[in-house]
């Protein structure tokens, strides 16, 4: 049977913990962040793509900090916590692995053909993002909630074909 109730092991165990989550927030909070039609302030946006784009090299030195923290809290521990570890150490892999992914193309579904309300049936808070094409005379809105889904909407706004991107 192992012990570890030493100093260094709760130390261990403590990097390990916050390089563990440090891994998987990496992943997730952009991801959580960056939901299907839900509002998205921009200092959360700025958040989540700020993370998003940091993730790749975050992730692979926080994964390697785990791996090593991991081999040296093997040896000393007691079953339950060799679960512990191998379960975390899936999670952290797992999100290592996405940061590489760009996992938000799997949500995103491009709209072919767009259907508008107009301004005075419109449902948006008067807080809530849109982007905005004009063409001569005729405009159109796109809420960022929206758009953070489909990502890509085709349209014809007055007689010119757009593809309007998020």
């Amino acid at each position: 049977m192992h012990q570890s109730s030493g100093r260094g092991s709760r130390g261990l165990w403590t990097l390990f913990a916050a390089s563990s989550l440090a891994c998987i927030g990496l992943f997730f909070v952009p991801a959580f962040i960056i939901r299907p039609f839900r509002y998205q302030s921009p200092r959360a946006l700025s958040l989540a793509l700020m993370l998003h784009q940091r993730a790749p090299l975050g992730t692979l030195v926080a994964a390697f900090i785990c791996l090593l923290l991991a081999l040296a809290l093997w040896r000393v521990s007691p079953r339950w916590q060799r679960i512990v570890l191998a379960a975390a150490m899936v999670l952290v892999a797992f999100s290592a692995v996405m940061a590489r992914i760009d996992y938000f193309l799997w949500m995103y579904h491009p709209v072919d053909s767009p259907q508008f309300e107009a301004e005075t049936q419109s449902k948006l808070d008067s807080a809530e993002m849109i982007m905005a094409v004009r063409f001569g005379n005729d405009t159109r809105a796109y809420p960022i909630r929206e758009m953070a889904y489909h990502h890509i909407v085709n349209d014809m706004v007055g007689t010119v074909p757009v593809a309007v991107t998020y």
